[in-house]
């Protein structure tokens, strides 16, 4: 930290809160002073809030009604480069600086005092009578692998009293110990050996970890098939940078696959490393926080938010399957994680490392034009190989109308199981069916909130809308005309594929994998781990299943619905859908035994299908690049997707109509406008939704075109507008 960004006792400073204001509010530095940077408690009102010293203060009205700090928190002070970091997400995503700070400080009690805590770990004894209750507690600290709770955290999740809890103790069952709030994790083993590489993956490793060690900015390209090795070798570069004392972030795309990926990782290095995402507990992610900017935590996994952590010398950033959607964070701050982490990384002199088996066309794109650097992994890791992709004719098929796997599938299956093998079935559709009409009137059950049709989840027995969570039960008669027992489900999902899957396999024992199926993100590590350990026949999945997951005895993949993801208008839905089946095909074969990928289609003519049964993924690349670059859409041109939304339909048209007459601002840019119209699900949670999308060309200012156009029109109170930079999706 400079000498000026010291701000003596009384001197005028800006201080940043996490509160829904404009503008940074002006407060006296404390006694003793304070740094540019510190983390401070300050009075807003009756209140007293989170804040951080963010420069001079801005003065201009009665100094002696301007209020002093409260007081300095004991955490690390933010530093100039996740400062300036914050500052230019903001920008680019034309967010409130308040709502950065707030994505930078999630983590609870930052405010509180240090001091000791009880909390409670599993301990080595068994307690002396075991009821459901007690199982429950010990299954929970099983669960969480060695993680400590607090009283309330544990009883909480184990859904117990705590006197459940603290009946274990005497057994030595569980251990109460006191403890201070926030430990350093262990050290991580830098010098530890990892799995013997091939020669292509030694030459890859060798690469990366110059890049770490050369303490720069530079990204890199990880491209390798499945079951390459990918993760062995960018663990290289993760020690690499350990070896320099140097903190590395690892970003997954999906909870459920931390489990098998800290099991690797604790191998490596002797420890496990730091976990931060939605399924770790509360006191977890404050100790993580308040470690991360001390240096007690050396490494990081975790999801798209672990970005905002406050690292104290970041030097590498993984993105794992860098072209996942899920990166995308899509409330909230609109921002793509694989973007903001190229972003971070230039700032504190770090390296990036982007591993896919299929990389995005942005990644592909700054590959083309040498932004980055690419490292190719040809083969499977040992004597694994890919598997052989062949196309399933739908139209040659005869099925009855209630079933959706062709005889030749089946045919395949029972051959799996037969020989004491697994076979994956994909469809990408949560739920029973995604409509349910009446036979009767032809009503079609929709959301009361949403203009959207509710998904019938037989296993739930209820209806649920995939857009706000809405649920309600099934009904037997129909809504619209009374009439029972004419309700029918329209089109599978797969709760409807597991029905049939039971029928016409009833001794096979199958397992369903779906987001919603499973009360917790534990839950679902464990049944994917009893998967890999070859507990089940048969695997029903959505794209949770294509995610990096590594079943050994898994040989053959049939794919539903090919043709599912090319529907639609969206501009990615060639390269989502070519991803997703190259994706959940490379699930099949991953050990000795050869694997098998079938799919479905009723266009296997379509380029998509071609390219993704021919393997030829430059000359896809190449086509799809073509086309953008045609259209002037991303990463070839700019777009925006600005959406209106309030309770009155007839207040959110007025503005977006006052929006699309007073586009100058765009116009100056060359941008063209699109819309106003309805949003392709025009009610949402209860509030009517109006889309607009502007197109620029790649080189133009769009962000500051954007903030002017928009500045023109006030909204009303009730009306909200939200602008997504690059938007990933159109709904």
């Amino acid at each position: 930290m400079s000498d000026d960004a010291f701000f003596p006792e009384g001197t005028l400073v800006a201080v940043l809160t996490c509160e829904p204001l404009d503008r940074t509010l002006d407060y006296k530095a404390p006694e003793g002073g304070v740094f540019r940077g510190a983390f401070v408690e300050v009075p807003l009102g009756p209140r007293k809030v989170l804040g951080c010293v963010w420069g001079a203060g801005i003065g201009g009205f009665d100094l002696s009604k301007a209020r002093s700090i409260s007081s300095v928190l004991d955490l690390a002070p933010m530093r100039d480069e996740m400062h300036l970091f914050l500052e230019k997400v903001a920008a680019y995503t034309l967010t409130p600086m308040p709502a950065m700070l707030r994505l930078a400080t999630r983590a609870p009690g930052l405010m509180n005092p240090p001091g000791m805590r009880k909390v409670f770990r599993r301990g080595t004894g068994l307690p002396p009578r075991e009821t459901e209750a007690r199982k429950r507690v010990l299954d929970t600290l099983d669960e969480y692998g060695g993680l400590s709770f607090t009283l309330k955290e544990l009883a909480d999740t184990a859904g117990v009293t705590a006197s459940v809890v603290k009946g274990l103790i005497p057994s030595g069952a569980v251990i109460e110990e006191d403890t201070p709030r926030d430990l350093p994790f262990r050290r991580l083993d830098a010098t530890a050996e990892g799995k013997e590489l091939t020669d292509a993956q030694s030459e890859a490793a060798r690469a990366l970890r110059e890049a770490v060690a050369a303490e720069r900015y530079s990204t890199t390209l990880l491209k390798g098939v499945t079951g390459s090795g990918k993760t062995e070798v960018y663990l290289e570069a993760v020690a690499e940078c350990l070896a320099h004392g140097r903190q590395a972030l690892v970003l997954l795309p999906e909870i459920a696959l931390t489990a098998e990926f800290l099991t690797r990782f604790e191998a490596r290095f002797g420890a496990r490393p730091a976990e931060w995402h939605s399924g770790v507990t509360m006191t977890e992610r404050r100790r993580v926080w308040k470690m991360v900017g001390t240096g007690g935590a050396q490494v990081v996994i975790g999801a798209r938010s672990a970005l905002y952590l406050p690292f104290q010398n970041l030097g590498l950033i993984v993105v794992d399957e860098e072209h996942d959607q899920s990166y995308k964070q899509e409330d909230g701050v609109h921002y793509n994680a694989r973007d903001m982490a190229v972003l971070r990384a230039s700032l504190c002199s770090a390296a990036v490392v982007l591993a896919s088996a299929t990389p995005s066309l942005e990644t592909w794109a700054n590959v083309e034009v040498g932004k980055y650097r690419r490292l190719d992994l040809e083969s499977r890791y040992g004597p694994a190989v890919m598997p052989d992709m062949h196309a399933l004719d739908m139209r040659d098929e005869r099925l009855p109308a209630t079933q959706f796997i062709s005889e030749a599938l089946a045919n395949a299956v029972r051959k799996r199981i037969g020989l004491g093998e697994q076979s994956l079935l994909f469809l990408n559709r949560r739920g029973y069916a995604p409509v349910t009409i009446c036979r009767a009137c032809g009503f079609q059950i929709g959301c009361d909130h949403c203009d959207a049709r509710m998904v019938e989840h037989r296993f739930l027995k209820r209806l649920v809308c995939h857009q706000c969570g809405e649920t309600k039960p099934m009904p037997k008669a129909c809504p619209s005309c009374g009439v029972e027992g004419r309700l029918a489900p329209v089109g599978p999902g797969v709760e409807r594929l597991a029905e049939e899957v039971k029928e016409r396999f009833p001794e096979a024992k199958v397992a369903v994998l779906s987001s919603d199926l499973f009360a917790s993100a534990r839950a679902l590590k464990e049944q994917i781990r009893l998967i890999a350990e070859g507990d089940t026949e048969i695997i029903i999945g959505t794209q949770l299943v294509a995610k990096g997951h590594n079943f050994p005895n898994l040989t053959l993949v049939g794919v539903i619905d090919a043709d599912l993801g090319l529907q639609g208008s969206d501009l990615r839905a060639a390269e989502r859908t070519f991803q997703l089946m190259r994706q959940v095909a490379g699930r099949a074969g991953r050990s000795e035994k050869k694997g098998v990928a079938l799919l479905q289609t009723y266009q296997p003519e379509h380029p998509v299908i071609r390219a993704i049964l021919s393997g030829d993924e430059e000359g896809f690349w190449r086509a799809e690049a073509a086309e953008r670059k045609m259209a002037g859409v991303p990463p070839y041109g700019r777009m925006a997707g600005i959406v209106l939304s309030g309770p009155d339909l007839a207040v959110v048209s007025d503005v977006a109509n006052q929006l699309a007459r007073v586009a100058g601002p765009l116009q100056r840019i060359g941008a063209q406008l699109f819309g106003p119209a309805p949003a392709p699900i025009a009610r949402v949670r209860g509030r009517h939704r109006i889309r607009l999308l502007v197109k620029a060309e790649k080189t133009a200012s769009i962000q500051a075109a954007l903030a002017d156009w928009t500045r023109q029109v006030k909204l009303p109170n009730n009306v909200r507008l939200q602008i997504d930079i690059d938007p990933q999706s159109f709904w």
